[in-house]
C-alpha cells in the first residue's frame, strides 16, 4: 500500500488572486508533480531533442520543461473532486490555472478498503507517449478519506521553481 497526503497551497503565478489555493498532493512523501517529472522526463528528451543549438541547453529546456508542467487543481472547483472515482480524473492541471489545458489524468478505481490510482495519461500527448510509467498507486481508503478531508494549507508551494 502507497502513502497519501494531500495539502492545500497558493498558487505563485497568481497575484490577482494572493488567496487562491490549489491542491497539493504527496504519494509516499514525494510530490506528485516531481514523481510526473520523473516519468515524463524522457518523453519530453525525446521531444525536444536537437530544438537547441547545443546539449547544454536542451538539457536545460527539458529540465524546465519537466518543472513547470503541472501544478494543483483550484480548491473551489475541486473541493470533492478526490473522491470520485471514473476511467479518467484530473490529478493535477496545468500552471496557468486552467486545469484542462495540460491535466495529468488517471484512471480512480473505489472500493470499500482502497483507493487506486492508475493509468496515468497526458491526454494532449496520448499518441505519441500512451500510458505514462507512473504507479499504480494502492492506498488504503480510510487513511485517503482523512487525508482528503483536512489537508493542512501551506504558505508557500512546497515545490518551488528553481
Amino acid at each position: 500500500m502507497n502513502a497519501i497526503e494531500f495539502f492545500h497551497y497558493p498558487r505563485a503565478e497568481s497575484p490577482t488572486y494572493p488567496d487562491y489555493l490549489v491542491w497539493g498532493i504527496r504519494v509516499d512523501g514525494t510530490d506528485l508533480r516531481a514523481l510526473v517529472g520523473e516519468a515524463t522526463y524522457p518523453l519530453w528528451r525525446a521531444e525536444l531533442a536537437g530544438e537547441f543549438d547545443d546539449e547544454a541547453e536542451d538539457e536545460k529546456e527539458t529540465a524546465e520543461q519537466v518543472r513547470t508542467q503541472h501544478d494543483g487543481l483550484g480548491v473551489p472547483e475541486f473541493e470533492n473532486h478526490f473522491r470520485t472515482a471514473g476511467d479518467t480524473v484530473p490529478l493535477l492541471g496545468c500552471p496557468c490555472g486552467i486545469w484542462g489545458c495540460w491535466p495529468l489524468m488517471a484512471k480512480v478505481t473505489l472500493t470499500p478498503t482502497t483507493v487506486t490510482w492508475s493509468a496515468f495519461r497526458q491526454p494532449y500527448r496520448e499518441e505519441e507517449w500512451g500510458e505514462l510509467a507512473l504507479g499504480p498507486y494502492e492506498f488504503p481508503r480510510d487513511a485517503y478519506e482523512t487525508a482528503v478531508a483536512a489537508p493542512p494549507v501551506l504558505g508557500e508551494d512546497p515545490l518551488p521553481l528553481p
